[in-house]
């Protein structure tokens, strides 16, 4: 089965408004016409929907790098997917390893936050991966398996085909450090068959699989040769309008 690729640039909390303004307008003028792919940026949440307006109307997506999974309330300094929504986001990124690491984020509120994008209609990118001590005493499957089962706990068969994982592999984040071609199609292997394992195998193919770690306009086509690896969740990279368009032209 061929699956969509999709290149995500997660700019974390990085530049200006003006910055911000001034990155979506060069993408948009550069990305316009490429169609065999889908591509998408995750401002900081104050500047979504100023770069939503932005790209309005053009083939680049928008996604937040978080979400809390109550529709409203007394929860100062959070926002829902209905807000979201109303600024123009398709996307949301959930679990990544600096929020699971550095927040304290768990599977299980991973998976609330996964439920409630998906009832709104936005897009889940899906975090999980290794610490660096996790690889090398060899359980990076045992230690994805829980944060799989965790994160998607629930999520009917016919949603999960909505969702999209990204593998970051923690040791390789903002690092330099990239995981070998065939280290992450390894891992992508592995999470597919869990895939297939909780639900089954039509489910399993259908469903997305990222790399995301240190991916750069460098080794961007090596790594996204590879048949499980369906895109790239891109950090650093995709703070600037030539590496990030390399990294799309390299599919």
């Amino acid at each position: 089965m061929t699956r969509r690729l999709l290149i995500a640039g997660n700019w974390k909390m990085n530049l200006s408004l003006t910055a911000s303004i001034e990155l979506a307008e060069g993408l948009k003028k550069v990305a316009a016409g490429i169609n065999n792919l889908d591509i998408a940026v995750c401002p900081p949440s104050i500047y979504v929907q100023p770069v939503a307006a932005v790209l309005k109307g053009s083939n680049i997506g928008v996604g937040a790098q978080n979400v809390y999974f109550e529709q409203e309330g007394a929860f100062t300094g959070e926002i829902s997917v209905g807000m979201l929504k109303d600024v123009g986001c398709q996307y949301v990124i959930l679990g990544h390893s600096e929020r699971r690491h550095i927040l304290g984020e768990s599977s299980e509120l991973v998976n609330l936050k996964t439920h409630a994008a998906l009832a709104a209609g936005l897009i889940p990118i899906v975090c999980v991966g290794e610490l660096l001590k996790e690889r090398e005493t060899g359980t990076t499957e045992q230690v994805i398996q829980r944060q799989i089962d965790g994160s998607f706990s629930g999520v009917s068969a016919e949603d999960i085909r909505k969702c999209v994982i990204a593998y970051e592999p923690v040791w390789a984040i903002g690092t330099g450090k990239v995981a070998t071609p065939d280290q992450a199609e390894d891992v992508h292997v592995a999470i597919r068959k869990m895939i297939e394992k909780n639900y089954n195998k039509e489910v399993a193919e259908i469903v997305r699989i990222q790399y995301g770690g240190s991916v750069n306009d460098k080794n961007a086509k090596e790594i996204l040769a590879k048949p499980n690896v369906d895109g790239a969740l891109v950090g650093g990279a995709s703070l600037k309008v030539d590496p990030f368009l390399g990294i799309i032209k390299s599919v």
